[in-house]
């Protein structure tokens, strides 16, 4: 059984008033705020009645009205005042008979001192900030692993700093590309890598220079990849100078090079804009590795490939006059396709694979390619030329 002796304290309209306001503008929800204020109250009464457990606050969520109350049980003998109240007293001032019963005495002060008023001041501020950092870190996570435009503030030290909406953010000197130079007030478009929660807010790493910008760019520009009609496989970046994305498409009437290319390449010409002119491969990805790997190295003509399919090696012969084309200005080239094929590739002109013993001639590059894949791709690699690793 629990009896309760209460008193009316005055109503606090303001306050609820004061949090309704607080509630719009930090867009923090209003019983979080409430629930705030009872713990911080709840504190300051625990200071002027001790440490016990059995103070609690009721606050009145519709007037401010709030009241204080101390649980006391009933017992013959009292021991420890704050815990127990004599069943002669519960029974003269309360109206308790029962052993064992609790009684509610309301212990409301009549004005709380100016240090406790302060302390929960202090502790409502706090509960604000951290429900501001939580909202905060709570709406930029959802951006985690996407892009979004930001507004460019100063440079300085090597730093940029960066406008993203309610918060600004550093776009460090490691994830800038190298040509990229930007104005104050300049709107780009960043990679969000990671969201990280810490004391002073929300930490957002952002990156001009990670290969999945290239990669929602183009879902931001290509309808078929939003409807899921066309997939990006997979990208293979060097910032600033040159990327390669595979793409394959799930319906065969949709080309899927084209899908990104657009009309009059006004699609990829939208993303190269965004990059400030770095130059786009845009392939078609295939399930066989040799004919991956073919078009990977695009724009270059390819002779044959022969795969090792467990050691993710590949030989790859192309035309002598194609060789500085196939491994591109200081290997970019086969680095980007190796990346983005995930095989070693080690490219040989015609002449050297035959002096080599290496190459037999093919005709057609790949007449019976599908045939042997589907059966088991077992060709060994016994070339003597460097692989370029696509991990490194």
């Amino acid at each position: 059984m629990r009896a309760k002796n209460s008193k009316t304290t005055n109503g606090n309209p303001e306050l609820i008033e004061a949090l309704e306001a607080i509630a719009r503008e930090k867009d923090i929800s209003k019983e979080v705020l409430l629930e705030a204020i009872q713990n911080s109250l709840l504190a300051a009464c625990k200071d002027q009645f001790g440490k016990s457990d059995n103070i609690r606050v009721v606050l009145d969520e519709t007037t401010g009205e709030f009241h204080v109350y101390q649980d006391k049980v009933v017992v013959e003998e009292v021991l420890d005042d704050t815990l127990e109240i004599a069943l002669a007293e519960a029974e003269a001032r309360h109206g308790v008979t029962d052993l064992g019963a609790t009684v509610s005495i309301e212990v409301t002060p009549k004005n709380f001192g100016r240090i406790s008023a302060q302390k929960a001041k202090q502790v409502v501020v706090q509960k604000i900030r951290e429900e501001e950092r939580k909202v905060l870190y709570d709406q930029y996570y959802t951006k985690e692993k996407d892009i979004i435009t930001g507004t460019v503030q100063r440079y300085s030290n090597g730093n940029y700093t960066v406008n993203i909406g309610k918060i600004d953010t550093v776009l460090t000197e490691q994830e800038q590309v190298k040509t990229e130079r930007f104005r104050s007030h300049e709107k780009i478009r960043v990679y969000v890598t990671e969201v990280k929660d810490t004391p002073r807010g929300p930490r957002i790493v952002i990156s001009r220079t990670h290969p999945e910008l290239v990669k929602r760019l183009f879902e931001a520009e290509v309808a078929e990849i939003q409807s899921g009609v066309v997939e990006i496989k997979s990208v293979s970046r060097e910032a600033g100078s040159r990327s390669k994305i595979a793409v394959y498409s799930r319906n065969p009437d949709v080309d899927a090079v084209g899908a990104c290319v657009g009309m009059n390449g006004a699609r990829v010409n939208a993303v190269v804009n965004e990059l400030r002119g770095e130059k786009i491969d845009i392939v078609e990805w295939n399930e066989n590795p040799a004919i991956f790997i073919e078009h990977a190295l695009s724009p270059s003509r390819v002779v044959s490939v022969t795969v090792d399919i467990e050691e993710k090696s590949a030989l790859v012969v192309v035309p002598d006059y194609q060789l500085s084309l196939a491994i591109g200005k200081e290997g970019q080239n086969a680095r980007l396709a190796a990346r983005l094929t995930g095989f070693k590739i080690d490219i040989k002109s015609e002449t050297q694979a035959r002096e080599s013993g290496e190459f037999m001639d093919y005709e057609n590059d790949y007449e019976d390619y599908d045939e042997e894949y589907e059966e088991g791709y077992e060709e060994e690699n016994t070339g003597d030329g460097e692989f370029i690793d696509g991990n490194e």
